[in-house]
């Protein structure tokens, strides 16, 4: 099964914590496809923060929703992360966004991720990594969720 994942952090070494969310990703059973240019993006909801570094991951798994999420929780508790405020800054934040062309809402979790149309730090990069790529639900590429996103500050970041 192909997997979009958005990974995203705003402090520390904001680089080396992606890198290092990726290196933990990529199993046996999880094996990371490709992983989409990184982009500085503006806080959104919680807006008194840094900024953040994010990209996408594409990936291949036999494993399913539920064990994906318990894996990117164990990677993120791994790498420090600890939820005080809500929306507010993390190490390390791994999201799933999309699992095949699979619709799923239970309490802990929902594919495709339910506000990813509205965040232009997930559509660029998804859009940059895969622009055909269709929302199992509404149909529109990733390409056309990205033109119709709000407006928000989204920058490609030059590695340092």
């Amino acid at each position: 099964m192909t997997v979009y994942f958005s990974l995203g952090s705003n402090l520390g070494d904001r680089e080396r914590n992606l890198r290092m969310a990726i290196d933990r990703l990529d199993a046996p059973d999880f094996r990371v496809q490709r992983v989409s240019p990184v982009y500085e993006t503006e806080p959104v909801d919680y807006t008194d923060q840094e900024w953040f570094l994010n990209l996408v991951v594409e990936a291949e798994t036999f494993l399913s929703p539920e064990e994906l999420l318990a894996r990117s929780q164990q990677i993120e508790h791994h790498l420090g992360r600890v939820r005080t405020v809500a929306k507010g800054p993390r190490i390390i934040d791994i999201d799933i966004l999309l699992y095949g062309d699979i619709v799923l809402h239970t309490a802990a979790l929902e594919i495709p991720h339910p506000r990813m149309e509205q965040r232009r730090f997930v559509l660029a990069p998804l859009a940059d990594l895969a622009p055909d790529l269709r929302h199992p639900v509404t149909g529109r590429t990733a390409r056309e969720m990205l033109d119709a996103a709000p407006a928000a500050l989204v920058r490609r970041w030059a590695s340092r």
